[in-house]
């Protein structure tokens, strides 16, 4: 795995798109949903808590529902070791055939490096996993973790800087989700089943509750209500949208090349074991 200091060598990204925009207020777009007084707005709407121990975990949802959008929220995620916790960022619509864009932090030994899976379903399917290794330890600071959904894409980022592309290629039989509103949802939950080291690591509750905190939400996006959408010919309320005609340049895509030949560690897309009938029809078209 590529060290701190290699990243910190490349090029900076230009952030004039994906800067974090000023932060809203939580109360008012996010609902908390579960865990018994675990999950707490605080500081006026500014700062989110989850807290997960023994007895259960929390999770909080946004009060709108978006057909597109770029979706952006700063994260600290659990601090020391934090094996066999899960803390769930993620979009998805609802019922049987949902579609999905998943962020997931898998908990750590302490001084192990944090997992982060990523996932997108589509008509209910998913198995499309691409896993990295952050380059910064993300217990120490709040660090941005953006999602940039179209038409035409998804770009999963980090700080401003795309991990992970998954293009719309419906006109080659893979199907893409354009049509469901999706709400964001998070949670902190206990997976030591499988989330450390494939379930090796057990949680160690003595260490609990353990703690998550959540700033600096911000939605550009089209809000979805009763399948009408806020964004007609490409113009929010407050005018014109530049995310939705968002392409990739050179420097964007030559920096998640290097994520991905550095800290990548999973790709569904070189498992052949996992696909002995062959790999989905994306992994060669993309």
């Amino acid at each position: 795995m590529a060290s701190q200091t290699a990243m910190l060598l490349l090029p900076l990204f230009s952030l004039s798109l994906f800067a974090m925009a000023s932060a809203g207020n939580l109360n008012r777009d996010l609902q908390i949903t579960w865990g018994d007084g675990r999950a707490k707005i605080l500081n006026g709407g500014e700062l989110l808590t989850l807290s997960l121990d023994k007895a259960s975990g929390s999770g909080f949802q946004s009060t709108h529902e978006y057909l597109f959008g770029k979706i952006d929220m700063q994260i600290k995620l659990v601090p020391g070791n934090s094996a066999g916790t899960v803390t769930a960022y993620y979009l998805s619509s609802q019922g049987p055939t949902h579609d999905e864009i998943d962020f997931e932090f898998l908990g750590n030994l302490s001084g192990d490096p944090y997992t982060l899976h990523t996932n997108v379903f589509t008509q209910g399917k998913g198995n499309r996993e691409m896993q990295f290794k952050l380059w910064f330890d993300p217990t120490l600071d709040f660090h941005g973790y953006s999602v940039l959904w179209t038409s035409q894409h998804i770009v999963f980022m980090v700080d401003g800087t795309p991990i992970r592309e998954f293009k719309n290629l419906e006109s080659r039989g893979v199907p893409f989700p354009r049509s469901q509103a999706m709400r964001i949802y998070s949670s902190l939950w206990n997976a030591d089943d499988w989330a450390t080291r494939g379930g090796l690591i057990k949680t160690d509750w003595s260490h609990a509750p353990f703690t998550a905190s959540y700033r600096n939400f911000n939605a550009d996006a089209c809000v979805s209500v009763a399948g009408k959408s806020s964004c007609t010919a490409g113009k929010l309320a407050g005018g014109a949208v530049s995310w939705m005609d968002y392409r990739m340049d050179l420097e964007s895509q030559k920096r998640m090349e290097w994520v991905q030949r550095n800290q990548m560690i999973y790709n569904y897309c070189a498992d052949l074991k996992r696909f002995p009938q062959g790999l989905p029809p994306e992994c060669a078209l993309a």
